[in-house]
């Protein structure tokens, strides 16, 4: 299993002023700890039940730049873009930049979206659930075709029209960036990542609820014939193994699910000033799950 770190607060006790120099920091520790997968929320503002929306939030294309330009060889994406955040043909070309300028380490991880207070308060339109699915299935036929060389035309949905889906320069990832649907809802979500997702990220619920989930993703690929094993499988592990920095705990928790096929599981700490964090208890995580048959 390989290890990947999600940062998810931005509240450093030296207030914004430190952020940068902390977020550098966090990239060259992750790459030293060999860590696959690094990423940041996107949000407008902090989630209620991780601080609220007073607390600080930083743009997360924006930051996933900053910490481009501080990494080498990690992956970056954010964990994960909520349809209704950006224009798709836009997003796109953000996605795109990312991955030029990082030198084909973009992904593009998206969903559906769900945190209403952030749209209300800033002004951005928050259709009902059925539409957001509608318009992110809209999305990832938008991006697919905008990363297709020969596609380039008119995209005409129920939510979406472009003219031409003009993407220059072309991303640097081979054939195109990776695409990370980012839930697990069973009929809507799971059908998604089998029809156009090269990963999907679960919650570490629990080994069986996991299993539970990746047989219905294996059933929607066998609908959509789609091969089950491309899909790269993630998880976001957030039990109190990692918050108390007990290495054996946590070995024993991540074991089961890297039997059902876990890729990586990635870890997010709940402070400002991660980087420590991650030279203290992430390297030697990788180093363990490493080893694991």
């Amino acid at each position: 299993m390989r290890v990947g770190v999600h940062i998810n607060r931005f509240n450093h006790p030296e207030g914004g002023p430190a952020l940068g120099a902390e977020l550098a920091a966090a990239g060259r520790a992750a790459e030293a700890a060999g860590v696959s997968w690094l990423s940041v929320m996107d949000h407008y503002f902090q989630m209620e039940f991780n601080g609220g929306a007073e607390d600080p939030m930083l743009e997360a294309y924006t930051t996933l730049g900053f910490l481009a330009a501080h990494t080498e060889t990690v992956r970056l994406g954010a964990l994960v873009t909520g349809v209704t955040y950006r224009h798709p043909g836009l997003l796109a070309k953000i996605a795109t930049t990312l991955d030029v300028l990082s030198g084909g380490r973009a992904t593009l991880g998206i969903g559906a979206a769900w945190y209403d207070r952030e749209h209300e308060g800033l002004g951005v339109p928050f259709p009902p659930l059925a539409e957001r699915f509608e318009r992110l299935e809209e999305a990832l036929r938008i991006c697919l075709q905008m990363w297709d060389p020969a596609a380039n035309g008119p995209f005409e949905g129920t939510h979406y029209r472009l003219a031409e889906t003009l993407c220059v320069p072309a991303p640097v990832s081979s054939p195109r960036p990776e695409i990370m649907i980012g839930g697990s809802g069973e009929k809507k979500t799971l059908r998604l990542v089998a029809r156009y997702g090269d990963a999907c990220n679960l919650f570490a619920t629990s080994p069986e609820e996991v299993a539970h989930k990746l047989d219905v993703l294996r059933g929607h690929c066998e609908t959509e014939g789609r091969d089950y094993a491309e899909i790269r499988k993630t998880m976001t592990y957030s039990g109190e193994a990692a918050d108390g920095e007990d290495l054996d705990a946590f070995t024993r928790d991540v074991t089961a699910y890297g039997k059902l096929g876990i890729d990586t599981v990635i870890l997010g700490p709940r402070i400002g000033s991660p980087a420590q964090w991650i030279e203290r208890f992430v390297a030697p995580a990788v180093a363990r799950l490493a080893e694991l048959d």
